[in-house]
C-alpha cells in the first residue's frame, strides 16, 4: 500500500468539509433571502450548484438542516457567552442573557424558525435545539447552584430550575417573535422580573441590584396588609 495515501485522504477529506461549509453558509443565506420554507433547489442556487451536487455532500434534506441548524447553534452560544461567563450581579446577568437570546432571534428570525419550527423536517431541528438548550441550563444551572450554596441554601433544585428557566424563555421568545407587542427590552425586563422575584423568594430577601430599571418589581399576588408591604 502506498505510505502516501494519508496526507491525499486527509487533503480531501479538509476540502470536502469546507466545500460542506461553504455550502452551510450559502443555505443559510438562503434561509434569509427566501425565509424557512425555502427549498433545496434554492439553497443550492444560493451555493451556485445543482441539487444533485448538493446531495453528493449532504445524505439528504435533514442532513442539510442539522449542520444548518449546528451552524446556527454556534452562532447563538457565540452571541450569548459574554453574558453567560460576566462576573457581575445575578439580576444583571439574567437581564443579560435573555436579552442576548431575543437579540438572537431577533437577528435571525427566519433561520431561528427553519431550525426550530420548519414542518418539514421537525425532527432535524428539534435535536439540534435541544442539544443548545441543555448546554444554556447546565450553564445556568452552575450559576443557580454556585448562588444557592453562598446563600447556605439547598442547591439540589439547580438544574431543574435551570431547565424550567430556559423553556420559559425559549416559549416567550417564540411569542414575541410572532406578535412584537412590545419591545425587546420590555419582555426582557418583563421575564427578568418574573425570574428574579422567583430567585428572591427562594433566597429569602435577595437584594435589589441597582440601577433598579433593570428588572421593576413584579407583585404577582397582593400583600395583605401587615406582611410588610
Amino acid at each position: 500500500m502506498p505510505q502516501n495515501d494519508g496526507p491525499v485522504k486527509r487533503n480531501a477529506r479538509e476540502r470536502r468539509a469546507e466545500r460542506r461549509a461553504a455550502m452551510v453558509e450559502a443555505a443559510i443565506a438562503a434561509v434569509r433571502e427566501h425565509g424557512a420554507a425555502v427549498s433545496v433547489a434554492e439553497m443550492a442556487a444560493s451555493a451556485g450548484i445543482t441539487k444533485p451536487v448538493l446531495y453528493r455532500y449532504f445524505d439528504d434534506r435533514a442532513d442539510l438542516q442539522r449542520a444548518v441548524g449546528l451552524r446556527g447553534a454556534e452562532w447563538l452560544m457565540e452571541r450569548m457567552a459574554p453574558a453567560l461567563a460576566a462576573d457581575t450581579g445575578p439580576q444583571r446577568q439574567i437581564a443579560a442573557i435573555i436579552d442576548a437570546f431575543l437579540a438572537g432571534i431577533e437577528e435571525e428570525p427566519e433561520l431561528w424558525r427553519f431550525v426550530v419550527h420548519n414542518p418539514a423536517e421537525r425532527q432535524a431541528g428539534t435535536e439540534i435545539v435541544e442539544d443548545v438548550r441543555e448546554q444554556i441550563a447546565r450553564l445556568l444551572a452552575q450559576l443557580v447552584g454556585a448562588r444557592l450554596r453562598e446563600a447556605g441554601r439547598d442547591s439540589g433544585a439547580a438544574e431543574a430550575w435551570a431547565f424550567g428557566l430556559v423553556g420559559m424563555v425559549q416559549s416567550a421568545g417564540d411569542w414575541w417573535l410572532e406578535r412584537r407587542t412590545m419591545s425587546r427590552e420590555d419582555l426582557t425586563r418583563y421575564l427578568t422580573a418574573l425570574i428574579w422575584d422567583g430567585a428572591a423568594g427562594v433566597l429569602g430577601d435577595a437584594p435589589q441590584e441597582t440601577p433598579d430599571e433593570t428588572a421593576p418589581v413584579l407583585q404577582m399576588v397582593p400583600r395583605e396588609a401587615g406582611d410588610g408591604a
